[in-house]
C-alpha cells in the first residue's frame, strides 16, 4: 500500500538535489517544452509571493525499481528557437544507483527544469536564420532590471509580469542596472557576513531613487531561493512503476491532455531513441493516418502484454531487433486485405480490429491459405461492434484463442466465442441498423465490394425515398401501418449505396419511377447491385412486402459474408 508524505524544502535544496543526482525523472516524462516567457513568469510569480504549486515525488529504492528501470537526468542547457520556444529536447536516459538517487519527479518537471536551468544551467537562442542542425546559437541570460525607472512592464495589464524579468542575448552590452539571476548563487550573497556588501556592489550603478527598490529585490531573491521553503511536495513511497505511470498520466491530464500512449511512446524512445523516426517511415502511404498508437499497440500484441499496455526494456528491444519482421507483418497484412478487395486505409481510425490479424500473420507463415477465416473474423468483429468496449481484454482473448488453435483464425474458433458467434439476434440487430450509423455504413460497404470503385465516392441512400414517408399516406394503407413504415424507412432493408452524382440526380424520386426510367440493361444492373428482390412491387403501397423480401435477401448475404 502506497504512503503519502508531505514536506517542503527551499528552491536551492531542491536544485542541489538535482545537481547531486539525488532527483531524477522517470523515463516516461515528456520533453522539456516551456518557452522563455513561461520561465520569466515563473520567477515573476516567485517574487510576487505566489505559490508555485505542489510537486509530486516518487520515492525509489530496491523494492520498486529493477536494474532495467531507466530514468532521465535533468537538462544542463536549453536552446530556444526564434519564437522563444524551447526546442523539443528529450531528457537523457540514465540508470540510477538507489543508494544515491532516491527520488523521481512525477509532477513538476517543467518547473524544476526551468529553475535548474535558470540557476545552474545555460540557455541559448537560435537566430531566425539558423537551422537546427547547424548548431548556430547565441548565449542568452535571464536578467532582472533593478532600476525601477527603466522597468518595461505594464503593471495594469492582466496576467502580465510585474517585475522586469527577461532573457536577453545582448550579454556583451548589458545595462549596468540589470542583474543576472544566477549570480545570486555567489557565496558572497549566501554568507550573512558578506551579503550586505554583495548587494551594495550589485546596485552600485542603480540611481539613488531606485536603490531601495533594488536592495529589496535582491534580498527577496535571496530569501526566495535560500530561506523560504517554496518547494512543497508530496512524496509517494512503496509504489511500483506501473502505478507511477498511471498516477503520472492522471496528474498531467490537465492543460494539454496526455494519453497513456504518449507516455508509452516516451518510454519506448528512452530505450530506442530512433523509434519515432522509424515509425514515421511506416506511417506513410498505406498506413498514413494510423499514428504511433497503432504501432505501439501492435508491438504490445506481438511481444508483450496488450492488457497491461506497458512498454519495458525487453519489449522495446524485441521491437527494435525484429523491426524488419514487424514491418513485414504490416506489409503482408496490406496484401492479405487486398486479396479480399479491402483497402487497409479504411481502418486508420479503427485499427484495433486489425491487431489479431497482425498477430496471426506474424506467427503463422501460412497465413494466406486461410482467407476465409480471416474475413469471417474481420467482418464479425465489425458488424457486431466487437471492440466497442473492453478493447484490451478482447485483444488478449483473441491472442489466447489464436494460440489455442495452433496460430490459426478459424470459423470453429469464432463460433466458440459468444461475442463473435453468428446468431439470429445479432443478424437482426445488423438489419435494424439505421442510415448514418457505423454498422449500416460498414455492412453496405462490404455487401457491395464486388462492384464499388474506390475512385468514386458512394453515399447511403434510401430506396423508397425518405421524403415520401413525410407526405400523406396512400389511401390503401392504414394509419397504423403507415406509422410503422415510417419507423422502418431508415433501416438497412431500405438502404443501398449509390455513387454520389447518381444520388444527386435520383434525389426524392419514387423508387418505381427511378426504376422505370432505366433501360433493360440498367434495370438488371441496378437490381443486382442494390439487391432488389425480384417479382415484388416497387410501389410505396407495397412497401412492407418489399421490405421483408429484401430483409430476407440481405440476411442471407450477410450470413455468407460472416462465414
Amino acid at each position: 500500500m502506497s504512503k503519502l508524505i508531505d514536506n517542503s524544502i527551499t528552491i536551492y535544496e531542491a536544485l542541489q538535489n538535482i545537481k547531486d543526482e539525488k532527483y531524477v525523472m522517470p523515463a516516461f516524462q515528456r520533453q522539456f517544452v516551456w518557452g522563455m516567457e513561461q520561465i520569466e513568469k515563473l520567477w515573476d510569480s516567485i517574487l510576487l509571493d505566489y505559490p508555485i504549486a505542489t510537486f509530486l515525488f516518487w520515492h525509489v529504492d530496491d523494492s520498486n525499481v529493477t536494474w532495467d528501470t531507466y530514468f532521465c537526468g535533468f537538462l544542463l542547457e536549453v536552446t530556444f528557437d526564434s519564437r522563444k520556444q524551447a526546442d523539443s529536447v528529450n531528457y537523457e536516459l540514465t540508470s540510477i544507483n538507489v543508494k544515491n538517487t532516491d527520488t523521481a519527479v512525477l509532477d513538476g518537471q517543467q518547473r524544476l527544469t526551468s529553475l535548474y536551468l535558470s540557476l545552474f544551467g545555460e540557455a541559448y537562442i537560435r537566430p531566425n536564420y539558423a537551422r537546427k542542425k547547424t548548431g548556430d546559437k547565441i548565449v542568452t541570460k535571464l536578467l532582472i532590471e533593478l532600476n525601477k525607472n527603466k522597468i518595461s512592464v505594464d503593471e495594469e495589464e492582466y496576467n502580465s509580469k510585474k517585475f522586469d524579468i527577461k532573457f536577453s542575448e545582448k550579454v556583451g552590452r548589458l545595462s549596468p542596472t540589470q542583474f543576472e539571476i544566477k549570480n545570486i548563487l555567489d557565496k558572497k550573497f549566501q554568507d550573512e557576513t558578506t551579503r550586505e556588501k554583495a548587494i551594495e556592489d550589485a546596485i552600485v550603478n542603480v540611481p539613488a531613487d531606485s536603490k531601495d527598490y533594488a536592495r529589496n529585490i535582491l534580498l527577496k531573491l535571496y530569501k526566495k531561493i535560500f530561506v523560504e521553503k517554496l518547494v512543497r511536495y508530496t512524496e509517494i513511497t512503496d509504489m511500483k512503476q506501473d502505478d507511477a505511470l498511471e498516477m503520472f498520466v492522471r496528474f498531467n491530464s490537465g492543460g494539454k491532455a496526455l494519453r497513456k500512449s504518449e507516455i508509452t511512446m516516451s518510454i519506448l524512445e528512452a530505450y530506442w531513441p530512433s523509434a519515432k523516426t522509424e515509425f514515421g517511415k511506416i506511417l506513410v502511404d498505406s498506413y498514413a493516418g494510423f499514428g504511433t498508437d497503432f504501432i505501439i499497440r501492435s508491438a504490445l500484441m506481438l511481444y508483450g502484454d496488450v492488457v497491461k499496455s506497458t512498454i519495458n526494456k525487453k519489449i522495446a528491444e524485441d521491437l527494435k531487433n525484429d523491426w524488419s519482421g514487424f514491418k513485414k507483418a504490416l506489409t503482408n497484412l496490406e496484401s492479405l486485405l487486398i486479396k479480399m478487395k479491402i483497402d487497409v486505409s479504411r481502418f486508420s481510425s479503427s485499427w484495433n480490429v486489425l491487431l489479431p490479424i497482425i498477430y496471426y500473420i506474424y506467427y503463422n507463415p501460412d497465413y494466406d491459405k486461410n482467407i476465409k477465416g480471416v474475413r469471417a473474423y474481420l467482418l464479425r468483429a465489425i458488424f457486431f461492434t466487437y471492440f466497442q468496449s473492453g478493447t484490451t481484454s478482447k485483444l488478449q482473448q483473441m491472442k489466447s484463442n489464436i494460440n489455442s488453435f495452433d496460430y490459426e483464425i478459424t470459423i470453429e474458433m469464432l463460433d466458440q466465442m459468444n461475442d463473435l458467434r453468428v446468431t439470429d439476434g445479432k443478424i437482426e440487430d445488423v438489419l435494424n441498423s439505421e442510415k448514418g450509423s457505423r454498422v449500416a455504413g460498414e455492412v453496405l460497404y462490404y455487401l457491395n465490394l464486388d462492384w464499388t470503385n474506390k475512385n468514386f465516392k458512394y453515399e447511403q441512400d434510401h430506396l423508397h425515398p425518405d421524403n415520401r414517408f413525410n407526405e400523406s399516406k396512400p389511401f390503401s394503407v392504414s394509419v397504423e401501418d403507415w406509422r410503422r413504415w415510417r419507423g422502418m424507412r431508415n433501416r438497412l432493408p431500405n438502404l443501398h449505396l449509390l455513387e454520389g452524382r447518381s444520388n444527386g440526380s435520383k434525389n426524392d424520386m419514387r423508387l418505381v419511377d427511378y426504376y422505370n426510367d432505366m433501360n433493360d440493361e440498367q434495370k438488371v444492373e441496378f437490381c443486382k447491385q442494390a439487391m432488389i428482390p425480384q417479382e415484388f412491387s416497387l410501389e410505396i403501397e407495397d412497401f412492407e412486402e418489399f421490405y421483408e423480401a429484401r430483409k430476407t435477401m440481405l440476411a442471407e448475404k450477410i450470413r455468407e459474408l460472416l462465414g
